[in-house]
């Protein structure tokens, strides 16, 4: 079992979409400091997918000091600075560009796809105006 999930798209490799799961999972406080980290084993059994690509992901957030190796322990979530509004932003950094992307191609204004936000966001909050 793993902490976090993982939603697999075509077009995008695997080990991107793994670390930004566990990125997102991180930063929004879904996983804590100190919390364990899947072993390789169990991150490519339980997302089926290459024990190589669960060793990549975790070697890259151990590079990028969001995990560290404790001694009898394992792997666990490292000791993070408070996340910013920045560091959450850039979670949604690419599906922000095939927004922007999608609306362009079908001639939207900005004021529309703000609008179209909007009224998502309402109605995800319980909030829908009718």
């Amino acid at each position: 079992m793993i902490p976090f999930r993982v939603a697999f798209k075509p077009g995008s490799s695997l080990y991107e979409q793994v670390v930004y799961s566990a990125k997102k999972a991180l930063i929004s406080g879904q996983l804590r400091p100190g919390d364990p980290f899947p072993s390789v084993r169990t991150l490519s059994t339980a997302l089926k997918i290459n024990p190589n690509t669960a060793h990549k992901v975790i070697t890259q957030l151990l590079n990028e000091g969001l995990l560290e190796v404790r001694a009898g322990m394992g792997t666990v979530v490292a000791t993070l600075p408070a996340s910013t509004a920045a560091a959450r932003s850039r979670l949604l950094d690419n599906e922000l560009e095939q927004l922007v992307v999608e609306a362009k191609k079908l001639s939207m204004s900005l004021e529309q796809v703000s609008g179209a936000l909007a009224a998502h966001w309402s109605r995800l909050d319980g909030k829908e105006k009718k």
